[in-house]
């Protein structure tokens, strides 16, 4: 308690209040609830007070919580050591990308809880640097992330290696598919909180659309868009395109990270670093990074390329709005994609006010952009209105997409 107070956590949100009782007496739990909510704390400290008093054997950790991203590993990791250290618990994260040696010496050294990505995991239960017999509880945290990356058989093998009756709990944003196949196999007649009945939708969350004439005009709008609100974090479709835009949107004056799949695992935590401290105004991600990144004060989300469906939608826009805190999701598109894109934000259960670039408010700031544009598409289509020397990839000349997306 005084760990938490000191943290400035003193009630339960939502999420916590209703999961809380029953995970501490030690019953499966499914839950579902807007991201930001508070998950994290919501099971881990149930896990917490599970090991607390007592230890855990070399290579036997007691605690097992898998994740579908080095960058969640890392977040649940900064959300809970705090508070494990204080239990006089041991936490260590195990994922790819990173040197062995350390990961091997935590194991070794009797870690209580391994927050881990798959493959990683499996890796090291092979060469016999882990055994799960020992593990009390598991948590799947974004299930429906780890299925969409592929994970449902690695995910499947390794719960079926804790003990049969341990205790699991399982947290995503949707409860079909694959995630009830894991429901289904592996929790006992699990206590269900859903805290997000609506898809996720967040009340404390703005939506825009703005309609631009071309790619040209793409770069001009999430350039105005991040000068005037310069936390936020812009997604991509493709790890050409972030990396591009990083530059482009830092040639132009403001300081932008990238961060995505082909870094290195040390140049994406040190990005997220700078984002985080406040050194990049900007982070601009792929989809790999849309549940790995919580920070806290992101003000806008901007959709540079239009997610292809409404959960992709509510994930990446969940990196603002969090934790009550208000914020605003502008989607770019053109012409040609603006039916599908208001389709899917439909799908996905949000209001939405759409905008001209021509006509959009300067600086296009949170209180100016909720403060105009139009409930319903304009039928006219924006000519382009890119500044001159505005060039896509590398000087590419003006007027054709360096990208290979150009929704």
């Amino acid at each position: 308690m005084a760990a938490l107070a000191q943290a400035g956590i003193t009630h339960p949100t939502a999420v916590q209040a209703a999961v809380l009782p029953d995970a501490l007496a030690g019953h499966d739990v499914l839950g579902r609830a807007q991201t930001g909510s508070g998950k994290t704390l919501a099971f881990g400290l149930p896990v917490l007070a599970r090991l607390s008093g007592s230890k855990s054997q070399p290579h036997r950790p007691r605690a097992l919580i898998i994740v579908p991203t080095r960058e969640l590993a890392t977040q649940v990791r900064r959300a809970l050591e705090p508070l494990a250290k204080a239990t006089r618990l041991w936490l260590c994260t195990v994922y790819g990308g990173s040197p062995y040696d350390r990961q091997i010496k935590a194991l070794r050294n009797g870690a209580d809880i391994v927050v881990a990505t798959p493959g990683r995991l499996e890796d090291l239960i092979e060469k016999g640097h882990c055994d799960l017999s020992q593990v009390q509880v598991t948590v799947l945290d974004e299930a429906d992330h780890l299925c969409d990356l592929g994970f449902y058989p690695a995910v499947d093998a390794l719960v079926a290696r804790t003990p049969a009756g341990s205790q699991r709990m399982l947290l995503s944003a949707t409860l079909d598919g694959d995630v009830d196949r894991l429901v289904r196999r592996h929790l006992v007649n699990p206590r269900v909180h859903q805290l997000d009945p609506n898809a996720g939708a967040v009340s404390t969350m703005d939506h825009h659309v703005m309609v631009v004439g071309g790619f040209r005009d793409k770069i001009a709008a999430a350039t105005a868009l991040v000068e005037a609100n310069p936390r936020s974090i812009v997604f991509t479709r493709t790890r050409e395109a972030a990396t591009d835009l990083a530059e482009n949107l830092t040639a132009a004056g403001v300081s932008a990270v990238d961060l995505h799949g082909n870094l290195s695992q040390r140049v994406r935590e040190r990005n997220l670093r700078q984002f985080s401290s406040g050194k990049a105004q900007v982070v601009v991600a792929t989809d790999v990074a849309a549940r790995g990144i919580h920070v806290d004060g992101v003000g806008m989300v901007v959709h540079f390329d239009a997610p292809t469906d409404a959960k992709a939608y509510l994930h990446r826009s969940g990196r603002t709005a969090r934790a009550g805190e208000s914020g605003a999701v502008v989607t770019i598109t053109t012409p040609k994609y603006r039916d599908e894109v208001a389709r899917m934000q439909q799908r996905a259960g949000v209001s939405v006010l759409h905008h001209d670039l021509r006509t959009a408010p300067r600086p296009m700031t949170l209180e100016a952009l909720a403060g105009s544009g139009e409930p319903a598409p304009k039928s006219s289509a924006p000519r382009s209105t890119a500044p001159r020397g505005v060039t896509g990839r590398r000087g590419a000349p003006r007027g054709r997409a360096p990208y290979s997306a150009r929704r």
